[in-house]
């Protein structure tokens, strides 16, 4: 087999992936600020990660997956100034900004879970390690990176003589104060802030030696894939937009605290975009994984399944721009039902003693593309031209004699890694869907008899439990008609 290969944006090359401990590997992915809803950007990155993730572990390494929730320290410009986002969103929707974080951190679980996207095993939050924050940057200031400033602590860059390795950016090229009137407490424009001092205003706030303040966004991450990955691990990854100045900020930090490297491989997913142009909250042309799912909003003409969406990102690679249009899933949705269907067909296909299919080729063939930097497009586009020669196989009464080991590769390949297998009890013809039509008519019928009787305690508790389900029933002259919501 062919060794795995990965393309690290701090030598900007594909490197052969050797592991710190053998047989482990540490990796620590930057998650969501969660001030709002995630997005198909969102989707982008994680499911690419969580591709990732699941290839490693068919590969034999056990992985210990980090991603953190961004819950405090995030200002609105990215810098050092401005707003916190959650602070923000907090006087938007006048909740506290802990009631804020609980919101969308579930919205964005919730989410992941509908596109198959596996949780991480551990999921820290940046106000959960407010200790560990604040230890860091007392290090820093005791090795000579850090300084204090009117109550806010700053990182010196000028300490940092490899700063700019990962963006490539030197420091004379940054414009920190471009957007923003650089802070007049610091040094130098391009130093960030590792603690802000809080005013009186501001609710997010904890004691520290500087006095009540606060964490600068970059510091978090530092901290928290230090504690439980240790100060040198395999692999950090993230979006595109993270590699300046968050990811850059986060190595001269973590290697100024420590005296060691911070992370062997970083990776970057790039953007989704909408007509050439990025997809973001920040510029109001993001539409929300709810809305993909149910299909409430102006540029969606319905509802769409989320494991089309995953099928949909899973078709570029993770470091190509992918380009959204309703046109781009519907040609997704088809080649799912087509991919789908041959499974599903194989995998119903009983012993069979025709010619012995070349399965070891197959999971070479499989393997090689995910080795080359998991290369989820080519992989798929091995499986649909395999998968066709075996199901004819089948359809001319040849079924391969080692079926079944065909059936344990594509379980372990389509289900374990790419997570596009068939839902149970679903298929391409719609079984499955007009199952639950059937089921709700049932369910109709009993809410009918009920009301007759004046049973309105059974009705009524009938009609909410569908609702939860996202199952709308409308009374009207003619009887009840029902609308089910996509999930």
């Amino acid at each position: 087999m062919d060794d795995l290969h990965i393309y690290n944006t701090l030598s900007r090359r594909k490197e052969k992936f050797n592991p710190i401990t053998d047989h482990f590997v540490g990796i620590y992915v930057c998650g969501p600020t969660v001030y709002g809803d995630p997005h198909l950007g969102h989707a982008k990155s994680y499911v690419s990660f969580d591709v990732v993730v699941r290839y490693l572990r068919y590969l034999g390494y056990q992985v210990r997956y980090v991603q953190n929730i961004t819950d405090v320290g995030h200002l609105t410009d990215d810098a050092d100034q401005g707003e916190d986002k959650l602070e923000k969103q907090a006087k938007i929707e006048q909740l506290e900004p802990m009631e804020i974080a609980e919101k969308y951190t579930y919205n964005y679980f919730r989410d992941m879970d509908k596109l198959g996207v596996r949780r991480p095993d551990i999921s820290p939050r940046a106000t959960g390690h407010i200790i560990e924050q604040i230890e860091m940057v007392k290090k820093l200031l005791e090795n000579g990176h850090a300084y204090e400033a009117n109550g806010n602590v700053y990182f010196d860059v000028s300490s940092a003589e490899d700063y700019g390795k990962l963006s490539g950016r030197a420091v004379e090229e940054q414009e920190s104060g471009t957007r923003i009137e650089t802070a007049s407490d610091k040094r130098a424009p391009e130093d960030f802030a590792l603690w802000k001092k809080a005013d009186d205003g501001h609710l997010m706030k904890w004691p520290s030696p500087w006095g009540l303040g606060y964490p600068g966004w970059h510091v978090e991450c530092s901290a928290m894939s230090t504690k439980y990955l240790g100060e040198h691990f395999d692999i950090h990854g993230g979006g595109l937009d993270n590699q300046f100045p968050h990811h850059e900020c986060e190595i001269a930090q973590s290697e100024g605290a420590f005296n060691q490297p911070f992370a062997n491989y970083w990776m970057h997913n790039n953007m989704v975009t909408l007509e050439g142009q990025k997809m973001g909250k920040s510029l109001g042309n993001a539409i929300s994984l709810d809305q993909f799912f149910s299909g409430d909003h102006d540029l969606l003409s319905r509802a769409w399944d989320p494991q089309v969406i995953r099928f949909f990102l899973l078709q570029s690679h993770y470091r190509s721009t992918t380009d959204f249009s309703e046109e781009a899933l519907s040609g997704a949705e088809n080649g799912l039902r087509n991919l789908q269907e041959m499974l599903g067909e194989i995998d119903a296909a009983e012993d069979g003693s025709g010619k012995r299919y070349p399965v070891e080729e197959l999971q070479s063939s499989l393997e090689a593309k995910l080795n080359d930097d998991f290369n989820t497009a080519q992989s798929i586009a091995v499986l649909f031209e395999e998968l066709k020669k075996i199901r004819k196989q089948i359809n001319q009464d040849h079924t391969p004699e080692n079926i079944g080991e065909i059936k344990q590769l594509l379980h372990d390949f389509v289900d374990g890694v790419l997570g596009l297998w068939p839902e149970a009890g679903d298929s391409a013809s719609g079984t499955g869907t007009d199952k639950t039509e059937q089921l709700v008519e049932l369910l109709i019928d009993i809410r009918n008899n009920a009301r007759r009787e004046k049973n309105f305690e059974l009705a009524d508790a009938i009609r909410d439990r569908l609702n939860e389900m996202g199952i709308k029933l409308m009374d009207n002259p003619g009887g009840t008609e029902f609308t089910i919501k996509k999930s």
